[in-house]
């Protein structure tokens, strides 16, 4: 079997044949850095993180692009509404820059709590502004724009496949009608599904952060800046394009026009400037949409306001029980977010997590080559292959696991070494935890101080059980039991208490 993809260019499953053989680069839509990472964003960076951790898995060299938008992102993705870096740093106090930097910080915080590999390249916007007016000027010369009203526009109607992507009506487009509604009227658009390249000092006078230009003193418009920074990392032509399927009727449809606006006509013939498409869908809220000013905004660790929203740390999860989560559903389908689900999720990897225990235990802690595996261990690697090669199945992915560490017929060896590659993909650190769990308890034991001798005591008993040297193992748990130490067998692992 070989990878497979649904390419939302097309809306098909595809078979995957990059460029360049052997050799993957992609690009995923970062985040605007004026507010906190909800758990409906964050989502997104997880599916993007199965991706490039599935490629790698599959012998894939890899190079991954991600941007973070630290410059003026209009609330409206047809150019209207507020700015929202300028908006959160007014009611901030402080700098555009010192936000941008702020909540970049805190997402990073994120990823890492969700074990997210960060990407090969993360590309700030304000870093790249040369490279977004350099190629404005080649889609100007092209064409494809026109100046009104102090902004340099993009004029879809000189760009045929314009609706490719999300399969939009042109006419109903070109109407202001159809499946992207205007909401604000541009009385400078020739068409209202046109947009902004640069704006100038005619929009936002005070805006905080412009630069010169060949249109005047101005800012780019948000859709530029990943056409400008893929291009100078991945080149004209890449492979794949992530993002979530509000991306899709405009950033993404925008992004296309505007890339391939620039080609010439060598370009063209090369081929687009996207082969694969791919979008994870909305995760869903039981009690609407997530917002501060509903109190319904949720994020993974970082402490809100009551009245503003809340955290699920804060809610008895851990970030990889959210991670879980997630992975319990295909990244192509609606998840609704229930605090029922997340129980779920957090009591099953912590089942997971107390099995990879008793394997670490069983097998002490040596895990088989995967070169010298039984043959129905190597059917369960090859079932977890064919999963992720299936558009990065990941609910039958984490089944392969959870199936595999109760199957007696593996030995431990063979159940570790399957859990610790499989994991290299999911990466829930189930070895990680479980090593983790099995260590004695800090607080139960502190202040003790022969905690540190009893503990490689208890350690040495179990070592003698394993090797079936019971006379051992027996006289270590009389000795301690004339202490007053009693040593109490779990299923997860021994521990011990005085009596």
């Amino acid at each position: 079997m070989s990878l497979k993809l649904f390419n939302t260019m097309g809306k098909t499953l595809q078979e995957f044949k990059p460029i360049h053989e052997g050799f993957v680069g992609f690009y995923g839509c970062g985040p605007t850095v004026y507010n906190y990472a909800h758990i409906g964003n964050l989502r997104a960076y997880v599916f993007l993180d199965i991706l490039d951790r599935t490629l790698t898995y599959l012998g894939y060299d890899i190079k991954h692009v991600m941007n973070i938008t630290d410059v003026g992102h209009l609330t409206g993705d047809n150019d209207d509404g507020e700015d929202k870096m300028k908006k959160s740093a007014a009611e901030r106090h402080q700098s555009v820059l010192e936000v941008a930097k702020f909540y970049t910080d805190a997402f990073m915080k994120d990823i890492d709590a969700l074990n997210i590999r960060h990407p090969d390249v993360i590309c700030k916007a304000t870093d790249h502004i040369p490279e977004m007016i350099e190629l404005i000027k080649k889609i100007e010369a092209n064409g494809h724009t026109y100046m009104a009203g102090g902004n340099l526009y993009y004029d879809i109607s000189t760009y045929p496949d314009y609706a490719k992507l999300a399969n939009l009506n042109m006419e109903e487009l070109q109407a202001g009608a159809g499946k992207r509604k205007v909401v604000v009227v541009d009385e400078n658009k020739r068409n209202p599904g046109d947009f902004v390249l640069w704006f100038t000092k005619s929009k936002f006078e005070d805006q905080a952060m412009t630069w010169d230009s060949p249109w005047g003193r101005g800012y780019p418009g948000w859709h530029i800046e990943c056409s400008a920074m893929s291009m100078k990392y991945l080149g004209k032509h890449f492979d794949i394009h992530t993002g979530g399927i509000d991306h899709v009727p405009v950033h993404h449809t925008n992004e296309i026009a505007q890339s391939e606006g620039s080609f010439t006509e060598e370009d063209r013939k090369e081929g687009p400037w996207v082969n694969y498409w791919l979008h994870n869908d909305f995760l869903i809220l039981e009690g609407g949409k997530m917002s501060k000013s509903s109190g319904n905004f949720i994020t993974l660790q970082t402490k809100l306001p009551s009245e503003k929203g809340y955290c699920l740390t804060d809610k008895g999860y851990e970030p990889l029980d959210y991670r879980y989560f997630l992975l319990a559903g295909h990244y192509r389908k609606p998840l609704v977010f229930s605090f029922n689900g997340m129980d779920s999720a957090k009591n099953s990897r912590k089942a997971l997590v107390n099995k990879v225990k008793s394997i670490l235990d069983a097998s002490n802690g040596k895990a088989a080559d995967l070169a010298s595996l039984s043959p129905k261990a190597k059917e369960y690697l090859d079932a977890f292959k064919a999963d992720l090669e299936n558009d990065l199945s990941t609910p039958q992915a984490l089944s392969r696991v959870q199936l595999a560490v109760k199957d007696t017929e593996l030995k431990p060896e063979e159940a570790l070494a399957l859990v610790q590659n499989m994991d290299s993909v999911l990466a829930l650190s189930l070895v990680e935890e479980a090593k983790k769990a099995a260590a004695p308890q800090g607080d139960s034991h502190e202040g003790d101080p022969e905690a540190a001798e009893i503990d490689a005591l208890v350690i040495q008993r179990t070592e003698a059980k394993k090797a079936k040297d019971f006379a051992t193992a027996d006289k270590i748990r009389n000795d301690l039991a004339a202490r007053g130490i009693v040593i109490i067998d779990t299923p997860t692992g021994p521990t011990w208490k005085r009596q």
